[in-house]
């Protein structure tokens, strides 16, 4: 290698490492363009109506935020007076669930099973001690650390209300890092990143809708407590996929469980029946129709992006993934394989006849 290719490929090395190390400002930036990107939608039906941006994106800003603003309303205060009476009845649910392994000792080991050693309740319960105060310190490291979270936030806030005031000059910006003769073609794939991620921002709405409106309506049959909390809860952690599902049913099953062992198993079943109608009809159906992802892919993505950049990675693996697709798509495989062909053979490297010497 020449001197110059030299210099060239420390150049790119160094900025690889630089760009590694402001990982997580980066994972920051593309979220609040992940965020501007869905919200510049309702600010263009706004302009289509013949209103000026500014006033566009402060009714969309506004209309955002009132949202916020009821869903927090609804299940903040709810989750606050639960959370202390689940502390409150955490004794009566502990007896609860030893009675009911007594009784599975009993009836069914006791019974079917007479040559198995026996269970000792209490030492099951003593060895979950110790893992709940794991789950306790852990907690704690996590309220800890709000501050800096609070931080990320406003910072991410600031950049969707600038990217959305004034889009335009950071597109340009972006697309002059480019070669010239390449700059047209990265606009282009610019505005496929742009529709891709509008197409998922609405699949992925309809999907949240589905989900929390089978949610609640499954948990009103059940006569679960707070169930408009539940189904806003279900709904939103919809956005995690493979994980944030089942997170949601943790506390509907919880409070369940200090009701009846029998209703907190008919909140699992139900959670189990929405699951399986949300991955195998309703996202093969919207998410067909919006942006094509396979799902070994996209839990791919998740444990890929999860290990980079930890919780905030594993929130906008998706959108992370439907940028990368796009990116594969149109600059590897249209620009760089698609047009490679094989070399013609010469003259003198081509095959001999076959003969017959029959």
């Amino acid at each position: 290698m020449k001197l110059g290719q030299w210099i060239g490929f420390l150049a790119v090395a160094v900025a690889l490492y630089i760009l590694w190390q402001i990982r997580q400002i980066l994972l920051l930036l593309f979220t609040a363009v992940v965020l501007a990107t869905a919200l510049n939608q309702m600010v263009e039906r706004f302009e289509r109506s013949r209103v000026r941006r500014p006033w566009s994106v402060f009714l969309t800003i506004t209309i955002v935020i009132s949202i916020l603003v009821l869903v927090v309303w609804l299940i903040v205060p709810a989750f606050i007076d639960q959370f202390r009476q689940s502390v409150e009845l955490f004794p009566i649910a502990v007896t609860q669930i030893e009675l009911g392994l007594s009784w599975l000792e009993r009836s069914i080991f006791g019974r079917f099973l007479p040559d198995l050693p026996d269970v000792n309740v209490n030492q099951w319960i003593d060895r979950l001690q110790p893992l709940g105060s794991q789950v306790l310190q852990q907690t704690f490291d996590f309220f800890s650390t709000s501050l800096n979270a609070t931080l990320q936030f406003l910072l991410v806030v600031v950049l969707v209300l600038m990217l959305l005031s004034n889009p335009h000059p950071y597109r340009q910006g972006f697309v002059r890092l480019f070669p010239a003769f390449y700059r047209d073609r990265v606009d282009h794939i610019l505005l496929r990143c742009q529709s891709s991620l509008g197409d998922w921002s609405i699949g992925a709405l309809i999907e949240m809708v589905f989900v929390a409106a089978l949610s609640g309506l499954g948990l009103w049959i059940l006569r679960v407590p707070l169930v408009l909390a539940h189904a806003l809860l279900a709904g939103l952690l919809n956005f995690i996929p493979n994980i944030g599902p089942t997170l949601s049913a943790v506390l509907p099953i919880s409070i369940a469980l200090l009701d009846s062992p029998w209703k907190a198993l008919a909140v699992l079943v139900l959670y189990i029946v929405i699951q399986q109608i949300e991955s195998y009809w309703l996202t093969p159906t919207v998410m067909a129709k919006q942006v094509a992802l396979l799902p070994a892919v996209t839990l791919t993505a998740q444990i890929i992006f999860a290990n980079l950049f930890g919780v905030l990675g594993l929130l906008v693996a998706l959108p992370l993934t439907v940028v990368a697709k796009t990116w594969i798509s149109e600059l590897v495989f249209k620009d760089i394989l698609d047009p490679w062909q094989r070399p013609p053979r010469s003259a003198d490297h081509s095959p001999p006849d076959l003969v017959d010497r029959n």
